[in-house]
């Protein structure tokens, strides 16, 4: 028997598990995630689950969120399952679809869209998505896997600007200090605002992300002074995954903050004996993304996990895209 369920109706014991037996298993797909984003203010969060013959099977856990003024909200609103579905390795293509179908069934009058992030391999499952509305979308990662070799495998050139950076007096260190990641919240939010031109989420959500047991903000100094920063979020001691990274792009070249924010997260991955460090996308594969190089000159595999999409109202979907399009312009 398949049956779907509700936030309040889902075995928390086996949700733990699933977590830590699914092959597919990332933080954002955690009870403790769930807690993480109710806890925000300015986004909507949402779990559902499956179970077969009274098993949980399948977890999809996300947030509806939307940006900017009235109109540019309106336009926006989207929900997002990062991560990818959380789903037992034996899992029927009924049951999944079933998962699926309510989910899109419970936010398609809340969202314009659907898309889900993958941070695994979730080729097992491809078809049974696509079979349910779902568009492929192909987009690149990072994975960097922790071993005896992890330091050797970093480039030349960015070792030697790890170095230049240390000798020249820049720090790393973990912080919970408000003024610090308030400092580093400046830097990320000029690097949207001005270069990247996408949304961010609140000075809110990295305040309470650095309280997290599982959280970590490391920022990057130079004679007491921030200039960067990494964000990170870690899976028990299996994944360390770099939500967010920053540097000030008007300090002196050879403090090379942007790698120092990187090292930063690796170099802690690698002193508490994690397994992998995901970079959490590099892009997609038919645009030049120099992000992308960046980060596999850290000495990462590129795979190719993708997305999925699912559009609840095609036509807002497409008039969204234009007007959000025409305000970034402004």
């Amino acid at each position: 028997m398949i049956k779907t369920l509700k936030y309040n109706e889902i075995d928390i014991e086996q949700w733990q598990n699933l977590a830590k037996i699914s092959p597919v298993s990332s933080y954002f797909q955690t009870k403790e995630c769930y807690d993480f984003f109710s806890s925000l203010s300015f986004l909507e969060e949402f779990v559902f689950g499956v179970e077969e013959n009274e098993k949980l099977v399948g977890i999809i856990c996300g947030y509806i969120i939307a940006d900017g003024g009235k109109i540019k909200r309106f336009f926006s609103r989207r929900a997002i399952i990062a991560g990818g579905a959380l789903l037992d390795e034996n899992i029927s293509e009924e049951a999944l679809q079933t998962l699926l179908n309510f989910t899109v069934k419970s936010l398609k009058n809340r969202a314009i869209y659907i898309e889900i992030r993958n941070y695994n391999d979730y080729s097992l499952f491809k078809e049974k998505i696509i079979k349910t509305g779902f568009k492929y979308q192909q987009h690149f990662d990072i994975h960097l896997f922790i071993n005896n070799e992890t330091e050797l495998n970093i480039s030349d050139s960015k070792r030697r600007e790890i170095k230049t950076a240390q000798k020249n007096g820049v720090q790393y260190f973990e912080t919970k200090d408000i003024a610090e990641i308030t400092a580093f919240y400046k830097i990320l939010q000029n690097l949207y605002k001005k270069y990247l031109k996408l949304p961010l989420f609140p000075l809110e959500f990295f305040i309470k992300l650095s309280q997290l047991p599982h959280g970590k903000i490391f920022v990057i100094t130079h004679n007491d002074v921030v200039i960067g920063g990494v964000a990170c979020v870690a899976l028990s001691k299996k994944v360390l995954y770099e939500w967010f990274a920053c540097s000030n792009k008007n300090v002196e070249k050879q403090l090379y903050p942007s790698v120092m924010a990187t090292y930063a997260g690796i170099d802690y991955a690698i002193k508490n004996d994690f397994e992998k460090y995901d970079f959490m996308g590099a892009g997609k594969p038919d645009k030049d993304y120099g992000v992308r190089d960046f980060k596999l000159k850290f000495g990462g595999n590129l795979v190719e996990n993708g997305r999925f999409l699912y559009i609840c109202n095609p036509i807002l979907y497409k008039f969204g895209k234009k007007i959000i399009s025409i305000i970034k312009r402004k």
